[in-house]
């Protein structure tokens, strides 16, 4: 799992440039000017606008995350690995009861079958 998580996280762009964002498709261009400031208005604004996100919600979200990785890797602890290991051992017990009543009762059985079909002989005829 974690290493299609990996290609998911390369797969996705790391920063937004203006050119990804903003683009005039070929033979249709704006003034030297406006492109200029509207370059200069998005990379100062996108720069300003995540240093502020970052200033307030990233110390609250990096506590919330923390949490929720803290619950997970507790939960995964104490209560699904156990779980998981019980499970294996009672399943092991029910596997050899099974195990026995499927050679006591349908081994018999299968081979008795078998010995009768052994003996069936198949003839094909063209009949025209």
């Amino acid at each position: 799992m974690e290493q299609g998580l990996c290609c998911c996280i390369r797969a996705c762009p790391r920063s937004v440039d203006f050119e990804d964002v903003i683009a005039e498709p070929v033979g249709t261009y704006s003034f030297d000017g406006v492109w200029k400031t509207s370059y200069t208005t998005f990379t100062v604004s996108k720069y300003w606008c995540y240093r502020l996100l970052s200033a307030i919600l990233g110390i609250p979200l990096a506590v919330v995350w923390g949490f929720l990785f803290a619950l997970i890797s507790f939960c995964h602890i104490w209560a699904v690995v156990p779980c998981i290991k019980s499970y294996l051992i009672e399943i092991q017990c029910v596997s050899r009861i099974y195990s026995l009543c499927i050679h006591t009762f349908c081994d018999p059985f299968f081979e008795a079958l078998s010995k009768i079909c052994s003996n069936v002989r198949v003839a094909l005829r063209k009949e025209f």
